[in-house]
């Protein structure tokens, strides 16, 4: 046996319960204790240490907490570059497979900073199933509104949707749910940033952070070649959905967001015409949200088994199918809008997007706000000095 197999299987034989620290802050659960045992390991081997942001920030620590096994959960990108490097990995004896052990520490994240508590384990239940009835039921909810207000099917003069509803109803309707999807998220990410604050945030930390997240650093695999999906071999793909994914949904926020100004500030009321900023914008993004969520849809459909922790696959496919919804009837609506299914084709548009919202503080979309609170602790932490103290005794 190597000296490093020897140091590795010193480090598993710590086992699955709290690690190292004789008395952990908050006790653990079973799958972060899993993280804890997976990264000693892994703090032993050191073969991954330049994959991506989860490694040199698992070097300086030498025993995992709770809160920090949740930290390095969330800033983990699930890319599967470290499980088809690690000669540890499963079957072996060890089985270190940190990608899925991160993934359903992730999961217990959400629930555990879910505000308000009682609707943490929606989390558990969020699946494609229920999303879509969701999106169908209040979309069926919209079109009796629509019959009952002037027919479901007709017409409408120029394409007019405040023909179909009224501007006020329907900021009545959705300003209450976008609200609370802000304020539920905003205290969720608030809790998981007070669990452990790694200090004041620098202007150069809040920039590397940023360029982080809007670039998806760390789909990269850590070498620039890309993500492990099905195989071992690599793919920038998973990179590239994703920017397509969110960077559409970001122009279509900023279309709804152009549109609001034009109404209160110009007093320029939809419907717009195609060569007009919010048109262009909400095109384009419905668009680029309709390629990336298709081929992520098609992307986690060929995940590698090894990867995925199988709680959080139907999640996953749920925040999928609404934003492909979303952006697909949006689309739809925008092509037929001077026929006479305006008034269907928005009833399914509008029950789309209040689900997405509804949903979204309990959903796959908070991911992206965790991992970006994780991504801003790290570049604060790695400016610091090490909190390891080590000498020569």
């Amino acid at each position: 046996m190597s000296p490093l197999d020897t140091l590795v299987r010193e480090a598993a034989s710590l086992g699955g319960a709290a690690p190292a620290r004789v008395i952990p802050i908050q006790p653990m659960t079973g799958s972060e204790a899993e993280v804890a045992r997976v990264l000693q390991i892994c703090n032993a081997c050191r073969y991954c240490e330049g994959f991506c942001a989860v490694f040199p920030a698992m070097t300086r620590r030498l025993d995992f907490a709770k809160n920090d096994v949740n930290f390095l959960a969330n800033l983990c990108h699930n890319c599967g570059a470290c499980l088809h490097a690690c000669q540890y990995a499963p079957p072996h004896e060890f089985a270190v497979n940190v990608p899925r052990a991160m993934a359903e520490v992730r999961l217990g994240t959400y629930s555990e900073y879910a505000w308000p508590p009682a609707l943490g384990r929606l989390y558990q239940r969020n699946g494609l199933t229920l999303a879509l009835a969701l999106a169908g039921g209040l979309a069926l909810f919209m079109m009796l509104a629509a019959a009952l207000h002037g027919g479901l099917w007709g017409g409408v003069e120029g394409g007019n949707f405040y023909a179909v509803f009224p501007h006020n109803l329907m900021v009545a309707l959705f300003a209450p749910v976008f609200l609370f999807a802000v304020l539920a998220l905003g205290i969720g990410v608030r809790r998981f940033w007070r669990s452990e604050v790694p200090g004041t945030a620098s202007a150069a930390a809040v920039a590397e952070a940023t360029h982080d997240v809007l670039r998806l650093k760390y789909l990269d695999g850590g070498h620039g070649e890309g993500c492990n999906n099905a195989d071992d071999r690599f793919t920038q793909a998973r990179r590239r959905f994703h920017h397509l994914t969110f960077y559409g949904f970001l122009l279509c926020f900023a279309a709804t967001s152009v549109a609001t100004l034009y109404h209160y500030l110009l007093d320029w009321p939809a419907p717009y015409g195609y060569t007009t900023l919010p048109k262009l914008l909400g095109i384009s993004g419905g668009v680029m949200l309709v390629v990336g969520t298709v081929g992520l849809f098609w992307l986690n459909l060929r995940r590698h088994a090894l990867q995925q922790d199988l709680r959080q696959r139907p999640m996953d496919r749920a925040f999928i199918g609404l934003l492909l919804l979303t952006a697909a009837s949006g689309l739809a609506l925008m092509v037929g809008k001077g026929s006479a299914a305006l008034a269907l084709l928005l009833s399914v548009h509008l029950g789309a997007v209040m689900a997405l919202f509804a949903t979204m503080p309990y959903g796959k979309f908070a991911h992206g706000i965790y991992r970006s609170a994780a991504l801003l602790k790290w570049a604060i932490e790695k400016r610091q000095p090490s909190r390891l103290q080590l000498g020569d005794d």
